[in-house]
């Protein structure tokens, strides 16, 4: 292979991709942030098309951004900073769409107490992101005698009206994605990957594990056609479960459950008993350096409240925060999906006090994984949102030069060691 920009060949020592000069890492770096950022939000216009939401601007921007990265269009990085940032504009659409999807399909969410564990009898859990796969297996296994379970991302289910009347939509078991391996082989029945974040199974749980549409894993059953007779029957066929219910959570902080509270936490800000906001959440990891967030959170000061979202929540939410201004410090907003929410309250609150957002007493810290994080942070520049933290570990494919680009037009900052004290001190 040959780069017609570079003119060299593509065998590691000089051009490393087709279009993308080795000789530019800084146009590299734009473009591959610009390529992470679609297929975020290419992941989350799949979950809003399945729930009915569809926009041409949307497909029609996929298409420019893709063709954009294509060998010898775009070499202008200024252009390149545009298309990323307008990458974030369309994911604010998308996340708008997923949202409206939702609360259409299932109802607003509403505060809802969770049991965590297992019940008696034989069970199927269900891991990943999608609601309708959900809605679908409950409504096929409705009077089966077979408890479903969440997982995961899956956890807000139990918010929806329309998911939580299924009086077998029991409870919610483990945590968040990167504990499947230990995780799965303790739980006896068979369990559905409706979206990413599903790991490659051991011999102890392949035969259990299914998947739907385009998720697919060696060893895995993959589904098709919205048809879950096979895992009912694989269900009646496994040990079933036991009473182990560990404990009881509070979720479905939905934001409109938030924004309906706005009077309440309004006047608490200004009387003073609410002197901070923090997002604290994201996509998690393995890694080390996550036990960040986690510090964070129980450092905040008890005169703040903490939204958190997405599977970054398991790193925080084991801990009792209380209760300030008679609301929950701690409010479990959704899914990464729900992202659109904490932008909707923030964008709020600054109404509320006739102010920027970047104005508001607001600390912005996310966990970084995959390209769904990168699309949600591209949307929160593309608003202008200054001050946020990301970590633990840098962005690998942004370059020192790109990063200062981001640091000074946005206040980009990296997570530390440890939190520091500006950060969990009341001023």
């Amino acid at each position: 292979m040959y780069c017609n920009q570079c003119e060299q060949t593509l065998n590691g020592t000089g051009c490393t991709d087709i279009g993308v000069c080795g000789k530019d890492p800084d146009m590299q770096s734009l473009q591959e942030i610009l390529l992470y950022g679609v297929k975020g939000m290419a992941a989350y216009a799949n979950h809003a098309r399945r729930l009915g939401k569809t926009d041409e601007a949307v497909s029609a921007f996929i298409e420019d951004a893709l063709f954009a990265t294509m060998t010898n269009v775009n070499f202008d990085i200024p252009t390149l900073l545009e298309l990323v940032l307008e990458c974030g504009r369309m994911n604010l659409r998308v996340m708008e769409m997923l949202d409206a999807g939702h609360t259409e399909r299932f109802g607003k969410p509403e505060p809802t107490t969770v049991k965590e564990g297992t019940q008696a009898g034989p069970g199927i859990l269900v891991t990943g992101h999608d609601m309708v796969d959900l809605a679908e297996l409950l409504e096929q296994t409705a009077g089966t005698g077979i408890n479903v379970y969440t997982h995961g991302e899956m956890l807000p289910a139990h918010s929806y009206p329309g998911l939580k009347r299924h009086s077998h939509l029991v409870g919610h078991y483990g945590g968040p994605w990167q504990n499947q391996q230990w995780e799965f082989p303790m739980f006896s029945g068979p369990i559905v990957a409706t979206t990413n974040c599903v790991l490659i199974p051991s011999d102890t749980y392949a035969d259990r594990l299914y998947t739907t549409r385009i998720t697919a894993v060696p060893g895995g059953t993959r589904l098709t056609d919205g048809d879950f007779t096979p895992v009912i029957e694989k269900a009646r066929q496994c040990e079933p479960l036991t009473d182990n219910v560990s404990r009881e959570s509070t979720i479905g902080f939905h934001h409109s459950v938030i924004l309906g509270l706005a009077d309440k936490v309004v006047e608490a800000v200004k009387s003073g008993d609410i002197k901070r906001f923090y997002v604290i959440g994201g996509c998690d990891g393995a890694e080390l350096g996550r036990n960040y967030y986690s510090q964070l959170a129980e450092q905040t000061p008890e005169q703040s409240v903490i939204l958190t979202l997405g599977c970054g929540k398991y790193r925080i939410r084991n801990h009792d925060y209380g209760t300030v201004a008679g609301i929950p410090r701690l409010l479990d907003m959704g899914q990464c999906n729900d992202a659109y929410g904490a932008v909707q309250v923030a964008l709020a609150l600054a109404n509320a006090f006739d102010c920027g957002v970047n104005d508001l007493p607001l600390e912005i810290v996310l966990s970084w994984f995959e390209q769904k994080a990168v699309a949600v942070l591209l949307t929160l520049l593309a608003l202008d949102v200054k001050g946020i933290r990301v970590g633990p570990v840098p962005p690998a494919f942004i370059t020192p030069n790109v990063f200062r680009v981001l640091q000074e037009k946005f206040d980009l900052k990296l997570t530390e060691a440890e939190p520091p004290a500006e950060l969990v001190q009341i001023g």
